[in-house]
């Protein structure tokens, strides 16, 4: 057994914003993905998923909610013959590791499941955030569900606020010099503890005033551009935006990396934002020149998400 493919998300712009309602631009990233398979011999990493799976088994047997429903004497069964979710999702990464899990487990086993192939409105999509929101609040604590949607419809999507999501078209790419990029941190983040230190910032009003007045100004700015296509303008402002970050986010940047974040700030070859919830995991960079980045950032491991 061996079900459909469910791919990473990549959160372009918006985290920490969309908490707080502002825009969010997310993007799958199909150059990881898993899928549940099922083996006889469970050992290691499957070993591992499998007793995951059954925590999370039992999570969703408790769950109260009326829209919600799922096959769980099928997902008991099948978890009992040795099913696991086989990923290539780095975990703690801050590319949707547990959402594309939830995406999996939803398509598989929820009853009167909305799929893809309907003609997904506003309603259809609120719903199934809410659906993924509560599924994935296992994992995180507190979830948004958009990693797990994202995953689900494998589709650029939108946020305009909590209440407003669309799926989003994207400009193809081109074979350009600029590109999005990851860059590894090589350590894993945890989403918690740092929703926890943003939750705790926001109780300072001087805070707070940063992120309605520079932070969610400059992210819906380059999404707008990001959108349309107006790479010039684009650069400007994540380059605004990084600067914000790295000035309000300090403890969601790997110490060891504050240097180099500056450096693509005073130079102009590269900027870099938060990628998920930060701590760790994949750092996004924006580059006008994706060769000259690699050569300022020789000895990081850097991989290409999208070409200007």
């Amino acid at each position: 057994m061996k079900g459909p493919l469910f791919y990473a998300k990549i959160l372009l712009f918006g985290e920490y914003g969309i908490i707080k309602d502002s825009k969010g631009l997310a993007i799958p990233y199909n150059t990881y993905r898993g899928a549940l398979k099922t083996t006889k011999k469970l050992s290691g990493v499957a070993k591992k998923s499998n007793e995951n799976l059954k925590e999370f088994y039992k999570y969703l047997s408790n769950l109260k909610n009326n829209t919600l429903s799922f096959q769980l004497d099928d997902l008991k069964s099948d978890l009992e013959q040795g099913m696991y979710f086989d990923s290539s999702i780095p975990q703690g990464y801050g590319v949707g590791s547990s959402g594309a899990l939830v995406a999996s487990i939803y398509d598989k086993y929820a009853n009167n499941k909305i799929t893809v192939l309907e003609n997904l409105t506003r309603d259809k999509l609120l719903a199934l955030k809410e659906i993924f929101s509560l599924m994935e609040s296992f994992f995180h604590g507190k979830s948004s569900g958009l990693d797990p949607l994202n995953s689900y419809l494998s589709l650029p999507i939108l946020i305009n606020s909590k209440t407003n999501i669309e799926p989003a078209g994207i400009p193809s790419q081109k074979e350009g010099k600029g590109a999005v990029f990851l860059l590894d941190s090589e350590i894993i983040g945890e989403t918690e503890p740092m929703v926890n230190i943003f939750m705790n910032k926001m109780k300072n009003e001087g805070f707070r005033k940063m992120l309605n007045e520079e932070f969610v100004l400059h992210t819906d700015a380059c999404i707008e551009d990001f959108l349309h296509g107006n790479v010039k303008s684009l650069f400007g402002n994540v380059k605004k935006l990084s600067k914000v970050v790295l000035t309000n986010f300090k403890p969601m940047i790997p110490a060891a990396f504050h240097k180099i974040w500056e450096q693509g700030i005073s130079t102009n070859d590269y900027y870099l934002k938060l990628c998920g919830s930060g701590g760790g995991g994949y750092i996004l960079g924006f580059t006008e020149d994706y060769e000259k980045a690699k050569e300022k950032l020789q000895g990081y491991k850097l991989e290409m998400v999208y070409r200007f």
